[in-house]
């Protein structure tokens, strides 16, 4: 960073590093690329976004999954509006499976002192972003965490929540890194049919006539509307890590516009964060949170943490 040598760097050191590191290197002049999470909370979000506000200079976050042709193309259905307005979403996203080699592999990881937390900070964010992306950030979240369930960790390794989004509607998220092999699908109703994503494949089965129309507008009491399918079958996974490295490049050189700019990664932060802070108090959250009620819920987990490498 201090070197002069380089222009930019890709920050991938552990999680509470990417808030220091990364304020660090914006300060220095570089371009910065962080990876997933950009900070462990909201609090910490925060000062990395402050650091970088009035800079020239490229700030992007490492959400490669937005380079995935499949969750582009529900993302166009939901956003385009083809879909109409969002009723519900359910995303199972269970194959994270990680056994417990991995989670000895660092004395950092699935501790509250050196990880900040488990699944939610580590695996999903990049669904949490994906989420948030594609469907807007909810404005209410109920969480139910299980802590080491499936491997002899402090952190969440199962985690159920419900969040409510701004028009009313409703969604399940459901992720884990002990169930093999896991499952990775959404299904998501509007008004005008639904869309289910699975193992590359999207379908669309849309109505001829919009659920509320025709609601409104039938005489026969157990008919509903007609349907149109579509499928969609998706042969990879997209470019990944070095579609962002190259569109970070061409952000640099030529000023494209960043995959995921480093601003956008608070939001799935915010999300994990409220998940835990709900499963803590026993309570619904809602979003915005106060990021500094959950920094104080989050270092009474780190006075106690095993990590022996604590977290000032």
């Amino acid at each position: 960073i201090d070197s002069g040598k380089v222009e930019a760097v890709v920050i991938a050191t552990p999680h509470y590093s990417h808030t220091t590191v990364g304020i660090r290197a914006i300060k220095a002049g570089l371009h910065v690329l962080v990876e997933k999470p950009i900070s462990v909370q909201k609090s910490d979000a925060e000062l990395l976004i402050a650091a970088h506000r009035g800079s020239k200079r490229v700030f992007a976050a490492m959400f490669n999954q937005r380079t995935d042709p499949s969750y582009q193309k529900l993302r166009s259905l939901v956003v385009g509006g083809a879909l109409g307005e969002i009723r519900r979403v359910q995303w199972t996203v269970t194959n994270w499976f990680r056994p417990n080699v991995y989670y000895a592999s660092g004395g950092w990881r699935a501790t509250w002192a050196g990880e900040g937390g488990g699944v939610l900070l580590n695996q999903s964010p990049h669904n949490l972003d994906l989420f948030s992306w594609i469907f807007g950030q909810p404005i209410r979240v109920h969480g139910h965490c299980t802590f080491g369930r499936y491997h002899a960790i402090e952190v969440e390794d199962d985690v159920t929540a419900y969040f409510e989004l701004e028009n009313g509607a409703h969604a399940t998220f459901i992720t884990s890194t002990g169930e093999a092999p896991g499952t990775n699908r959404i299904e998501a109703a509007g008004d005008n049919g639904r869309v289910v994503l699975e193992n590359g494949v999207l379908t669309f089965e849309r109505n001829t006539v919009p659920a509320s129309v025709f609601s409104r507008r039938t005489r026969l009491p157990f008919s509903k509307p007609e349907l149109r399918t579509r499928t969609w079958r998706f042969k990879d996974a997209g470019p990944q890590h070095i579609g962002v490295l190259r569109n970070f490049a061409r952000a640099i050189a030529r000023g494209e516009e960043p995959v995921a700019r480093g601003p956008e990664g608070i939001h799935s932060v915010e999300l994990a964060n409220a998940i835990l802070m709900s499963t803590w108090t026993g309570k619904p959250v809602d979003l915005p949170i106060n990021g500094a009620a959950y920094a104080r819920l989050l270092r009474t987990r780190i006075r106690a943490s095993r990590n022996t490498a604590r977290r000032g």
